[in-house]
């Protein structure tokens, strides 16, 4: 059996869990790097699996091309298989012959031995067919851009003029942005310790001033200071939140939907963790992932395991001077980051959503003090959850006006919209955001 015949075969499974069963690609893959020996195979896993599923739509119709018949429901992990052998062919600097040899042995790990041949005959098949093969697939639009047709039209259909580039910062690697807590590191000395711990160089950003992007990704256990709160990874996107919601120290503030708590931790460190923040979340689980990260940058807060849209089972009565509403949405932003993304969400989650987002909006305004602020965000690029939301919101609701000053800057790198703003995924090489900002009318007493 070839090196690396095990790596392969967990990637076939983890792509029947997550294409079949309809599971997380983050819920799946920690479990299977568990499995495997080394850590050089555990990173391969993930490579693999990150990869294969990024590009599952054009690899699965080239692998379909080939077959003489389609596979049967029980053999979907050999289906599986020949999409992790098509994507190292294709996408991966692997060499071509360790590859097969290794996505051929996998047969034998899945306990398939007859898909041997199989498996040989068809990767071998594409490497004499290569052109031929890449050709036909950039006929179909869902192939060619590897996007499931329907949300190809609906990015269309919202961005005739950018849906392009959207898909094809879908399709892109991820950068790896970190925040820094500039009130224990100047961004400017972090740099030179990336430069001198790690040998890494970084670029700032010129939006989020605490942004730094990392020219060549490390771990973040590696980060100088990840373990004492002085740095963290956040994507430049992410980070604006914090700097539009504006929270000051002293202020009463509610984060909704605060999981895993990237946002929460930055609105703390920049008041000083003088805040009387109290972050909800729907799940106990994700709720714990808040308190690990406050935790390490030594900030509390109040976490309350409840539903943001229902405030009267959780809400203490008084007034808070700042809302962050970072809204479920199909997270269609962040497709880059989270490629199973195209797989998982359906035509019907973006009315659903969008639906659930009003809910929340409706029954958190009025937990705003009369001349308080609330952002409204979404990881999401539809219109129907981000601005066509916020104007039915605006039009229904005598005492929200939209602010527009938290967005000015000289070219921005983002999409002005009549409520809000939207960044698109790759902007700046963000990744892709819609932020609003509303205060409420009337007399702050």
């Amino acid at each position: 059996m070839a090196a690396g015949s095990h790596s392969r075969a967990a990637a076939a499974q983890a792509l029947v869990a997550v294409a079949t069963d309809g599971k997380s690609l983050s819920a799946v893959l920690p479990a299977a790097q568990e499995r495997l020996d080394s850590e050089r195979d555990r990173s391969l896993l993930a490579a693999i699996c990150y990869g294969a599923i990024r590009w599952y739509p054009r690899l699965a119709a080239i692998a379909d091309g080939m077959l003489d018949r389609p596979m049967k429901a029980s053999d979907k992990d050999i289906h599986a298989l020949l999409i992790v052998g098509l994507f190292q062919l294709v996408y991966s600097r692997i060499p071509a012959h360790a590859a097969v040899a290794a996505t051929v042995g996998a047969t034998r790990v899945l306990g398939k031995p007859w898909a041997r041949g199989l498996v040989n005959a068809i990767l071998r098949r594409f490497q004499r067919e290569r052109d031929k093969r890449l050709a036909a697939a950039d006929e179909s639009e869902t192939s060619l851009w590897a996007h499931p047709q329907w949300m190809i039209d609906a990015v269309r259909a919202d961005w005739p003029s950018a849906w392009e580039r959207i898909l094809a910062a879908n399709n892109s690697e991820p950068p790896m942005w970190i925040r820094v807590a500039t009130n224990i590191e100047p961004c400017d000395s972090y740099q030179e310790l990336l430069r001198s711990t790690l040998g890494v160089g970084s670029q700032r950003s010129r939006w989020a001033r605490e942004a730094i992007r990392l020219d060549v990704p490390a771990g973040v256990a590696a980060l100088p200071g990840f373990d004492t709160g002085t740095v963290s990874v956040q994507d430049a996107g992410a980070q604006l939140a914090a700097v539009f919601l504006d929270a000051k120290a002293g202020m009463r503030v509610l984060d909704a939907c605060a999981a895993p708590g990237g946002k929460t931790a930055h609105m703390l460190q920049r008041a000083g963790g003088n805040l009387a923040l109290t972050a909800i979340d729907s799940s106990a689980e994700r709720l714990a992932r808040v308190d690990e990260n406050l935790r390490r940058i030594h900030c509390e807060a109040r976490l309350c395991e409840a539903d943001a849209a229902r405030p009267e089972t959780w809400w203490d009565g008084q007034a808070y001077d700042r809302i962050l509403l970072d809204a479920p949405c199909t997270a269609s932003g962040v497709i880059r980051r989270h490629p199973d993304i195209k797989l998982l969400r359906k035509p019907g989650d973006i009315a659903a959503l969008a639906k659930q987002q009003r809910r929340m909006l409706d029954a958190l305004w009025p937990l705003l003090r009369p001349g308080g602020r609330m952002l409204y965000c979404t990881c999401s690029v539809f219109l129907e959850e981000n601005e066509r939301n916020i104007a039915a919101f605006v039009a229904a609701t005598a005492d929200a006006e939209v602010e527009s000053a938290p967005f000015s800057c000289a070219q921005p790198p983002w999409q002005p919209t009549p409520n809000g703003i939207q960044i698109l995924p790759g902007d700046a090489d963000m990744d892709g955001f819609y932020y609003a900002c509303l205060t409420r009318q009337g007399d702050p007493g």
